[in-house]
């Protein structure tokens, strides 16, 4: 008697993986925008991701700005190159930055000694785990500070030296740091594919 057997999942690729951690930091710093009123609300609009209601920007310029940093993003996450990703947003009259977001960019180790293929995290996981990260990062409003300031945000790439780095977009800049002794850090969740693996943290200008 013949029997049959369920196609085994596919392993996510390299490609695969890239894009959906470009997607989530597209969806992210949108989120953090529209969060933190760095842009007005109605700027945005809501659009269905992973399960949930997301609101991302119809500004144009804003759009457009972001699509040319997750372009770059992209490439460099196809070669390992880029290693942590921060959204800062700082004050516009004073430019102390208020509050850093970090992602943290890790490639999955695979198991050299292992003669059994490991197993494959179904997207539906990895969309789950996704879906809890922007939760949180809505649910900060509170317990950060209220930000009663105009703000202007910047964004930075950590890479390895060897990273191919367009002169015409990109250039060293200051961290954007908040001094130690008035910072404070909140761990959020992390997420994973077969290849990458994100941790995220925000930290913020907290003035006792």
């Amino acid at each position: 008697m013949a029997t049959s057997q369920a196609p085994a999942r596919q392993a996510i690729t390299l490609k695969g993986s890239t894009n959906l951690v470009t997607e989530f930091f597209k969806y992210a710093a949108n989120t953090i925008l529209f969060q933190r009123g760095v842009y007005p609300s109605d700027d945005f609009y809501m659009v269905k991701k992973y399960g949930q209601t997301v609101l991302v920007t119809q500004d144009l310029a804003l759009e457009n700005y972001l699509d040319r940093i997750l372009m770059q993003v992209n490439k460099w996450l196809l070669t390992g190159s880029v290693t942590q990703l921060v959204l800062a947003i700082i004050s516009k009259d004073t430019r102390l930055p208020l509050e850093r977001w970090v992602f943290d960019i890790n490639l999955v180790d695979q198991p050299a000694d292992s003669t059994e293929p490991q197993p494959t995290k179904p997207e539906s996981e990895i969309q789950a785990e996704i879906r809890y990260i922007l939760k949180q990062i809505v649910s900060t409003v509170t317990f950060l500070p209220i930000i009663d300031t105009p703000t202007v945000f910047n964004i930075l790439a950590y890479t390895h030296d060897s990273a191919d780095v367009p002169a015409d977009e990109w250039v060293d800049t200051d961290p954007l740091a908040i001094e130690a002794s008035k910072s404070q850090q909140v761990k959020l969740r992390s997420f994973s594919t077969d290849v990458h693996r994100i941790e995220a943290m925000v930290a913020y200008r907290y003035d006792s």
